[in-house]
């Protein structure tokens, strides 16, 4: 493409005040930036168990709902083999990418940059993108206003520049600062509770934030590239029934952190990015994804679901799934999402035995096991302990419990209360 001689000054990394460049340069990003839920745990967490579990690098960690990747990125970093199951498209495809740092910085910092020319550009010589593609069943799925016409413009326009070139080793990660930059620079979304749509913004910068996400990108492979090779699997599925694909007890620990029983339907988080990057098109294609997802919330329970037949036994779910279904009723409550949240928490607990069992022809026996859940409120003010829960699921199907550490607490946006986050500790005898 011909790019005038003016367009060449654009910089890498991009021109900052010194006020921003002094903050963003205090220290090295780690590799868990590249993108992440809002929502994600800390990086310290997995740490923290894997001291505690002994784990080396002659051993192997599952993050059976590795979401972003943030447990397979910390056993990278420090030489640990790991694999992780991820039943989102959006999601998996940034865990693969967050553990593949077998790219060339420098070919990845001149190839960006030669994109982003060609975006600006396109966009000074007043291109129009091609709005088809993502097509009217596409934009149907977004939120509405969730992202105003001249940032859709200039993200469809960095995003056709991206995808310009076939065989690109870089496009991966082009793709994935895309994503990030997509949502925090580009878009209206805010983050609470449930992802909303804020104030809406008339115009926004995109391909300058984009190549500062490059940069970090380049620097973090930099700073990384000793352990390129170290073994990092993502699985695409349901972690439910997944993970009895893996090689018989080859895993020596597992740190994850499962959806916990809400009304947080995790596919409108990162629907705008799935969206643009093609990797939910249509209603139906939703719905498929759904289904492959841990039965959290009342938008993704189905016909002919039937987890709960794992806890039909158990006295104190059954007991949570009367007191809501109690309390719907004296409130009057008749709405088809209200008349499933008794059922949507039977299945959620179900799902996670179910996981749990399955889970035992893979682990190596002593194996320990952390999972991070959280209380919850959300279902007419029904408190859900969801640690202990778990626990008394894991005990009944075998499994040592050791302990259930506090994590932090957060505060109730139904009841204002204090709801505990916790580790659940586990050990697999054998």
């Amino acid at each position: 493409m011909h790019t005038p001689a003016r367009q060449s000054t654009l910089e890498f990394p991009p021109k900052r005040s010194k006020g921003e460049a002094n903050r963003l340069d205090i220290e090295d990003r780690p590799v868990h930036d590249w993108y992440r839920f809002v929502l994600s745990y800390p990086p310290h967490l997995v740490r923290d168990y894997l001291r505690r579990f002994r784990i080396t690098e002659q051993h192997r960690v599952l993050d059976p709902f590795c979401g972003t990747g943030t447990t397979l990125v910390e056993c990278k970093k420090l030489g640990i083999a790991s694999v992780g199951i991820e039943a989102h498209p959006v999601t998996h495809f940034a865990s693969q990418i967050k553990v593949d740092w077998s790219v060339d910085p420098h070919q990845l910092k001149t190839h960006a940059k030669r994109v982003a020319v060609e975006a600006e550009h396109a966009l000074e010589t007043g291109k129009e993108p091609d709005y088809g593609k993502i097509g009217p069943e596409g934009f149907k799925l977004l939120l509405k206003d969730s992202i105003s016409p001249r940032p859709l413009r200039k993200a469809l326009l960095l995003l056709e520049s991206i995808n310009a070139q076939q065989l690109n080793p870089c496009q991966p990660h082009e793709l994935l600062a895309f994503a990030k930059v997509l949502v925090s620079c580009a878009s209206n979304l805010h983050f609470g509770p449930e992802v909303g749509v804020g104030k809406l913004k008339r115009d926004a910068e995109v391909v300058f934030p984009w190549l500062e996400s490059i940069r970090i990108m380049v620097n973090d492979l930099r700073l990384n590239n000793h352990n390129a090779l170290v073994e990092s699997m993502v699985i695409r599925g349901d972690a439910r029934d997944r993970v009895a694909h893996l090689a018989p007890q080859s895993i020596d620990a597992v740190i994850t952190s499962p959806p916990y029983p809400n009304e947080k339907d995790y596919t409108r988080t990162t629907r705008l990015e799935s969206v643009f990057l093609g990797f939910i098109r249509d209603k139906k294609e939703l719905q498929a994804y759904k289904r492959e997802l841990m039965r959290s919330n009342t938008r993704n329970v189905f016909k002919g679901d039937d987890d709960d037949r794992w806890v039909c036994a158990h006295p104190e779910i059954n007991r949570l799934a009367e007191d809501i279904e109690n309390r719907r009723l004296e409130l009057k409550k008749t709405s088809g999402f209200e008349r499933l949240y008794a059922n949507v928490t039977k299945q959620y607990f179900g799902g996670m035995a179910r996981h749990l069992e399955n889970l035992k022809c893979v682990i190596r026996p002593g194996a320990q096991l952390a999972y991070v859940v959280g209380d919850q409120a959300s279902y007419f003010r029904i408190m859900i302990r969801t640690g202990r829960l778990l626990a008394d699921i894991a005990a009944s199907l075998g499994y040592q419990v050791l302990s259930i550490d506090l994590f932090r607490t957060r505060l109730s946006t139904a009841t204002r209360e204090q709801l505990r986050e916790e580790v659940v500790v586990l050990r697999w005898p054998g």
